[in-house]
C-alpha cells in the first residue's frame, strides 16, 4: 500500500452548519495525523478550516495552510498552523494547493468549496493533475453534485470514464483507504478528455 504522505483538504469557514460536520472533520483529521499524513488548506481559523487545523495540532500532526495575502489583512487566517504560504491571489493559492500532493479530500462546503473541487475535476479530465479525488459525501450533502455530474455524462458533456475522476466516501474514518482504492488516472487523459 503506499504511502500518503500529503493531502490537500478543501472545506469550509462557515461557523453556522450543523455540528455533526465538526465531528465528522474531526475523525478525518485525526485519521490523517495517525497516519503521519501532512495536510493543506485553505488557512482558516473558523469553521471546518478551523476545526481541521485545531484537531490537526491536537493530534500532533503536520498542517500547512495557503491564503491570498488579502484574507490575512482581514485576519481570516490560523495563527498556530505548521506552516503558512501566502499567494497574491485566489488563483495562485488554488495551484499551491495541488503542488506535492498525494490526494485532495472535499469535505462539506459552500461555493468557494464547489468552486476548487470542480477545477480539479476538471484538471484531472485533461490530465493535469492525477491524483484522486475523494468526496466525502455526509448524510447525502453531495447527492445533488453528483446527480449533475451524471446528468452530464448520461447527456454526452462528460464520458462514461470520467466517473473514475472522482470517488465518494461516506465515512470520515476511511480516508485513507477510500484514497488507496481510487481508480488511477494517468496524464493521457487529455487524449479521451472530449469523450
Amino acid at each position: 500500500m503506499q504511502k500518503i504522505k500529503k493531502v490537500c483538504v478543501y472545506c469550509a469557514s462557515s461557523d453556522k452548519i450543523d455540528q455533526k460536520y465538526f465531528e465528522a472533520t474531526k475523525v478525518l483529521a485525526k485519521a490523517l495525523a495517525k497516519n503521519n499524513t501532512t495536510v493543506v488548506y485553505g488557512g482558516g481559523a473558523r469553521g471546518l478550516m478551523g476545526q481541521l487545523a485545531d484537531t490537526i495540532l491536537e493530534e500532533k500532526g503536520r498542517i500547512i495552510g495557503i491564503m491570498p495575502h488579502f484574507m490575512k489583512e482581514v485576519e481570516f487566517h490560523h495563527k498556530d498552523v505548521n506552516e503558512f504560504i501566502f499567494t497574491a491571489d485566489m488563483h495562485e493559492r488554488k495551484k499551491q494547493f495541488m503542488v506535492g500532493v498525494d490526494a485532495l479530500i472535499t469535505l462539506p462546503g459552500g461555493c468557494g468549496t464547489f468552486e476548487e473541487l470542480m477545477e480539479a475535476i476538471t484538471l484531472k479530465r485533461l490530465g493535469i493533475f492525477t491524483k484522486p479525488i475523494v468526496i466525502l459525501n455526509l448524510d447525502g450533502y453531495y447527492d445533488n453534485l453528483l446527480t449533475m455530474l451524471e446528468t452530464a455524462i448520461e447527456h454526452g458533456f462528460m464520458g462514461e470514464v470520467h466517473r473514475n475522476i472522482w470517488t465518494v466516501f461516506t465515512d470520515p474514518s476511511k480516508v485513507l483507504e477510500t484514497i488507496q482504492q481510487s481508480t488511477p488516472w494517468s496524464s493521457d487523459a487529455i487524449n479521451f478528455a472530449q469523450a
